[in-house]
């Protein structure tokens, strides 16, 4: 059974400077749904609060896995992490100095994933052979390719229910970014995963989409129910795709 998230009237900041307000979205059981907006319009902290790095000031974030609902805020991210959320965070967040493998290992830690260990390695390694080619390099000697690759490959390892995806086309070359998006959705599809991908590439965002809202200045400023309702937004039309 998919897993869903609803996020309800969340407002956040750090310290006195307010970065979310009033924020509402819904990720229903195996959609991908984007949230897309340039840098600094708050898509980030809003990954940061469903996993309890963030604590929202006010709103509620719920998710239900297996028809059991859960209250996130309040959860340290551990617990966040054990009820099957994972996220593959921006700048992908490696161990430079630890290997491939052991990179991967790390990421198995969540309770549930600690017997498939094995199984899980051997999945992330067919769907990302480089990775097993270079089970034995150290991250942070790898190409911006291969490291989203690895952290991919790394959130699959707690065998995720709901799975966060924060700017994956960030560092990347266009043809690595059509890559990595590609790759999301067949993993997506291959894993029955639901999926929350925060973009600022819109045109390859929209791809892979099933729907998306649009975050200006920390607000939603456009929810579109389909990727018809998104292409053909005046705001997205004028301020993202320079048309």
């Amino acid at each position: 059974m998919a897993s869903s998230l609803t996020i309800e009237s969340v407002d956040a900041a750090y310290g006195a400077v307010r970065v979310l307000e009033n924020v509402s979205l819904n990720v229903k059981p195996g959609e991908t749904v984007v949230l897309l907006g340039t840098n600094g319009n708050g898509k980030s902290t809003l990954m940061k609060c469903v996993m309890g790095i963030v604590t929202p000031q006010a709103g509620r974030i719920t998710v239900e896995i297996d028809g059991e609902r859960h209250d996130l805020v309040g959860r340290s991210t551990e617990e966040i992490v054990d009820l099957g959320v994972a996220l593959v965070p921006e700048g992908r967040r490696l161990f430079p100095r630890l290997t491939v493998e052991e990179n991967l290992l790390l990421g198995a830690f969540r309770r549930k994933a600690r017997a498939a260990i094995k199984t899980n390695l051997a999945f992330c390694f067919e769907c990302f052979p480089r990775l097993a080619e270079r089970r034995s390099q150290l991250a942070g000697s790898m190409s911006g390719g291969e490291q989203q690759m690895l952290a991919l490959a790394r959130a699959l390892m707690s065998a995720p229910r709901l799975l966060l995806i924060d700017e994956p086309s960030v560092g990347l070359a266009p043809v690595l970014v059509s890559r990595t998006i590609d790759k999301i959705k067949e993993l997506k599809e291959q894993y029955k995963l639901t999926v929350l991908m925060a973009e600022q590439n819109f045109p390859q965002a929209l791809r892979i989409a099933d729907r998306g809202y649009v975050i200006v200045h920390g607000e939603i400023a456009f929810e579109g129910r389909s990727v018809d309702e998104l292409n053909n937004n005046d705001l997205i039309k004028r301020f993202y795709l320079g048309l």
